[in-house]
């Protein structure tokens, strides 16, 4: 990987999975040949996110968050409580901007596609530059497909002319709250590795939206669904929370998995 520059794109679990690389790579120690850069400038990339370099290799790794890989714009730019466009069919812009100095890009989407959570977060779906008016897009889950395989469709259709470039979409993590949700009491009490199973007899992704997206796109499936759903023991739960969090992972943990099974296909 000398040279070259590895980003992932997405929500807090694709900042985890970044952390996780760093954490492995750096064995936890602070270097020297580690340089921050946070906002980075490679060329023609600038990044206001997460960033680092290692001097040695001249390999840097990056975290840019964008939670339902949208493009996201003010719709009223001189009012500072103005609600947001989510364009469904424009890719996040620090995609769309640095897609041809990448060589590896890892993104995911999944947890914040409800309804509830799009309106906290001040936002409006929009298609072709206006607000979504079809009913059946109107729908969260259909508005999350229609997303998913816009993205891929747009890729792909850069992977062509770009061979320096790996893309990877990663399948959705489970969440495990048992008794209720995230916001009705759920919880993830469990403290014993895989009691429900420790293998994966699937023959197919159980993420059948970003399975079926891919398919026969030069977009690579990064499956991590089925092997994290035998660890709801693994997640955050109540340690350094007030409530259950069984969403995020604990490092070291099921995040280095998939960076194990990354590094594999790489």
């Amino acid at each position: 990987m000398k040279d070259k520059i590895v980003a992932f794109v997405g929500d807090s679990l694709s900042r985890e999975q970044f952390e996780s690389m760093m954490c492995m790579l750096t064995g936890g120690q602070e270097s020297s040949d580690i340089e921050d850069v946070q906002f980075l400038y490679t060329g023609e990339i600038h990044h206001p996110g997460w960033g680092y370099r290692f001097r040695s290799t001249n390999t840097t790794i990056l975290y840019s968050k964008s939670t339902r890989l949208c493009d996201l714009e003010p719709i009223n730019a001189t009012d500072p409580n103005t609600l947001n466009a989510m364009h469904l069919d424009r890719q996040p812009a620090f995609i769309r901007e640095n897609i041809d100095h990448l060589n590896v890009l890892v993104m995911n989407t999944a947890q914040h596609w409800r309804k509830t959570l799009v309106s906290w977060d001040n936002e409006v779906m929009y298609v072709n530059g206006a607000p979504v008016q079809d009913r059946n897009l109107k729908n969260i889950s259909n508005a999350m497909i229609f997303k998913v395989n816009n993205i891929v469709k747009w890729l792909d259709s850069k992977l062509a002319s770009n061979p320096n470039l790996q893309v990877f979409f990663r399948t959705k993590s489970p969440t495990h709250f048992f008794k209720g949700d995230w916001n009705t009491g759920g919880r993830c009490d469990n403290t014993i590795p895989m009691t429900r199973g420790s293998e994966v007899f699937e023959d197919e992704s159980s993420d059948k939206v970003v399975a079926a997206a891919v398919k026969g796109t030069r977009v690579e499936l990064l499956d991590i669904t089925a092997l994290s759903d035998l660890r709801d023991e693994a997640h955050n739960s109540y340690y350094g929370k007030k409530s259950p969090d069984c969403l995020h992972w604990c490092l070291p943990g099921v995040p280095d998995t998939w960076n194990e099974l990354l590094s594999a296909q790489l």
